[in-house]
């Protein structure tokens, strides 16, 4: 299964997308909790996949995932966002994002967006 790194400002969140990962079978080999640690983290641990908030101090999601991107074009990154962030969604998936699941997190769903990920 997949290795992935969780980013997340909340812990709680964090862990209950790990919960999901782990009970699908993933491996969670890391997590952040601001966008300037989730670009490190992600380069220092190259994950299959990277599961990434948009609202987050120091950076945003956003500019994570354009770092990201710009570092592995190939990078599969989902984003999670709170209802309302429609316009930021769409801005993710032109910069290069692979899905996105909106808080709260059904575990489900969060499996699914990952399937079509790795697919």
């Amino acid at each position: 299964m997949a290795r992935v790194l969780v980013v997340d400002d909340a812990a709680f969140m964090r862990k209950m997308v790990t919960d999901a990962l782990t009970k699908g079978g993933h491996d969670v080999v890391g997590e952040a909790g601001n966008g300037a640690e989730a670009v490190d983290r992600w380069q220092e641990l190259r994950p299959d996949l990277t599961t990434l908030d948009i609202t987050m101090p120091e950076k945003d999601g956003l500019a994570a995932l354009r770092e990201i991107i710009t570092i592995d074009p190939a990078a599969r990154v989902i984003m999670c966002s709170a209802l309302g962030q429609e316009s930021k969604v769409l801005e993710s998936i032109k910069l290069g994002a692979k899905d996105f699941v909106v808080k709260p997190f059904q575990p489900d769903r969060v499996l699914d967006a990952v399937a079509k990920a790795l697919a």
